[in-house]
């Protein structure tokens, strides 16, 4: 099974602004890409805006936004859209992705809220994931997110999540943990779901951990370790498809960057063994 062809590879970090100058002490050897969210990035000046510069001529990056809110009925803020490219240009980066959400209505609401699972949703999601295309000439990858209820159903989370990708032309970041997360707590088969996704248009993958509410109520934090269930099926995706980039992700609860560094390797062990023919 081939994959689609992306400029990363191996195992990438979220970058936080309290690790960047340990990074830069310390570069961590097995981290071949990190990723940021612009928003925190673009205005950054100074001392630290010298340090991130200095990272991004090392190393690769990929974008991954958080308010370009796709499912909103806002209007696309086309003027951020732009200063988004422009960031990329200076830096170098090639790579953007954004959820398949919203957090904007007459307003920005600060979450990431689910969109219906409607083919009105599918035409309107993807005409506005065209337009940022458009604008930032290169395509973009949306990821799986995760969701806590419903809010309109005439298909399936992964019938959607296709829909989207197909009618859009977009590519995919594949989220693990969400979907470990959401057969959690919506009750369906975790693997069944990540045999549907279209391999081909995976960009990278994100792992991460999560809170438990409930044995049957998890919530997609990024603040702990990652949990064997989701190790598991990472493993599971790289011995059906093949490796792809993957990136751990870290919100908040930092632990040392040497920890941070133990599950990237951990990743780039799993890469290793993970190869089909």
């Amino acid at each position: 099974m081939s994959l689609l062809h992306t400029s990363l590879n191996g195992a990438g970090l979220g970058l936080r602004r309290p690790l960047l100058t340990d990074i830069l002490q310390h570069p961590p050897e097995n981290v071949d890409f990190y990723e940021i969210a612009p928003e925190n990035w673009i205005t950054i000046g100074g001392k630290m805006g010298r340090y991130f510069r200095e990272l991004t001529e090392k190393k690769r990056f990929v974008c991954h936004g958080l308010s370009l809110s796709l499912g909103s009925s806002d209007p696309l803020d086309e003027a951020f859209v732009y200063q988004i490219k422009q960031f990329m240009q200076t830096h170098g980066i090639e790579h953007y992705s954004e959820h398949l959400s919203y957090c904007s209505h007459n307003g920005h609401l600060y979450d990431l809220l689910p969109i219906p699972f409607t083919l009105e949703a599918v035409k309107h999601v993807a005409s506005r994931i065209h337009r940022v295309q458009d604008i930032l000439e290169r395509k973009i990858a949306i990821e799986n997110v995760s969701y806590y209820t419903y809010t309109g159903q005439e298909m399936s989370e992964i019938d959607f999540f296709n829909a989207v990708v197909q009618e859009a032309d977009c590519d995919v970041l594949l989220d693990v943990n969400n979907i470990y997360v959401n057969s959690i707590n919506h009750g369906y088969d975790a693997l069944a779901f990540l045999s549907e996704i279209p391999v081909q248009r995976i960009m990278y993958a994100h792992i991460a951990g999560h809170y438990v509410q409930a044995d049957d109520f998890l919530i997609d934090t990024h603040g702990a370790s990652i949990v064997d269930p989701v190790w598991a099926l990472l493993q599971e995706a790289y011995t059906r498809f093949g490796v792809f980039p993957t990136l751990l992700e870290r919100d908040f609860n930092l632990p040392p960057l040497s920890e941070l560094v133990a599950e990237v390797d951990k990743i780039k062990g799993f890469q290793g063994r993970g190869q089909v023919s």
